[in-house]
C-alpha cells in the first residue's frame, strides 16, 4: 500500500488546520502510519505461520486460528487508517469548490470584481460546518475501531495459550501464539494512540465552537453598543434643536 497518497493528503489538509489540528497529523503521521508502515508487518507476519496445535488433525490449526483471529489485525489496523484519513477530503473538496465558483465568478464579472470569499481557506460559514464535521467522523472512526478490537479480541490482549474445541479437532487442542508478548505491546501502543486522536479531535471541536461562540457574543455586544451610540447621538441631534 502506497502511504505516500494520505501523506500528501494530510498535508494538503494542515494549512486549514488549527494547532490541535497540527498536533493530531503529527501524531497520524508518527505514530500510526510510519510505525505501522515500519513494524506491523515485521510484528504480525507470522501470525498464521507459526500459529501451532498439539494435534496433526487436518483442518484443526486452521479452524482453530480463524476462529481467534477472526480479521487480521494489520488489515484492521489499514482500513481504520484509511477511513479515519478520509473525512479530511471533506475539507479539501469544500475548499476545492470554493476556489472553483470563485475562479467563475471572476471570469464572469472580470478580475476586479468583488470576491465572494475574502479568505478562500478562512474557517467560515460552510466550510468551519465541514471541518467540524470531519472532526466528529474522525473521532467516531477511531472510536468504533477500539471498540471492534475490545469486542473481537477480548480486551485488546492476546493470551500465549488458547484452547480449541472446534470440529474437526477430536478432543480440547492447545494451540500456542506466536510473540504473543511482543504483539500485545504492539496493540496497546496503537490503541493508546488511536484514543489520543479520539482525544485531540474533541478538543479541537471544543476549541472551535467555543472559539465561534465568542466571535458571535463580541459581534452582538459590538451591534448593540453601535445602536445605543447611535441613538445616543439621535437624542443629542433631537436636544439640540430644541
Amino acid at each position: 500500500m502506497n502511504w505516500a497518497v494520505y501523506e500528501a493528503l494530510l498535508t494538503g489538509v494542515n494549512k486549514f488546520s488549527t494547532e490541535f489540528g497540527r498536533v493530531w497529523l503529527s501524531v497520524v503521521f508518527i505514530f500510526r502510519i510510519l510505525v505501522y508502515a515500519v513494524t506491523a508487518c515485521r510484528v504480525w507476519g507470522d501470525d498464521q505461520r507459526d500459529f501451532d496445535c498439539n494435534t496433526k488433525q487436518p483442518g484443526c490449526t486452521n479452524v482453530c486460528y480463524d476462529h481467534y483471529f477472526p480479521v487480521s489485525h494489520i488489515r484492521l489496523w489499514a482500513l481504520q487508517l484509511i477511513l479515519v484519513t478520509c473525512p479530511s477530503l471533506l475539507v479539501v473538496m469544500h475548499v476545492a469548490y470554493r476556489e472553483n465558483r470563485e475562479r467563475k465568478h471572476k471570469e464572469k464579472l472580470g478580475e476586479n470584481c468583488v470576491k465572494l470569499y475574502q479568505n478562500i481557506e478562512k474557517k467560515r460559514g460552510g466550510l468551519w460546518w465541514t471541518y467540524l464535521i470531519s472532526l466528529f467522523i474522525k473521532a467516531a472512526v477511531d472510536t468504533i475501531f477500539i471498540y471492534v478490537f475490545h469486542c473481537l479480541y477480548e480486551n485488546f490482549f492476546l493470551p500465549q495459550l488458547v484452547k480449541c474445541t472446534i470440529p474437526p479437532c477430536p478432543n480440547i487442542v492447545d494451540c500456542f501464539i506466536s510473540r504473543p508478548s511482543e504483539k500485545n505491546i504492539f496493540t496497546l501502543f496503537t490503541i493508546i494512540t488511536s484514543a489520543v486522536c479520539v482525544l485531540l479531535n474533541l478538543v479541537e471541536a471544543t476549541y472551535l465552537v467555543g472559539k465561534k461562540c465568542k466571535e458571535t457574543i463580541q459581534s452582538r455586544s459590538k451591534t448593540i453598543i453601535g445602536e445605543k451610540c447611535s441613538d445616543c447621538s439621535v437624542h443629542e441631534q433631537k436636544h439640540t434643536k430644541i
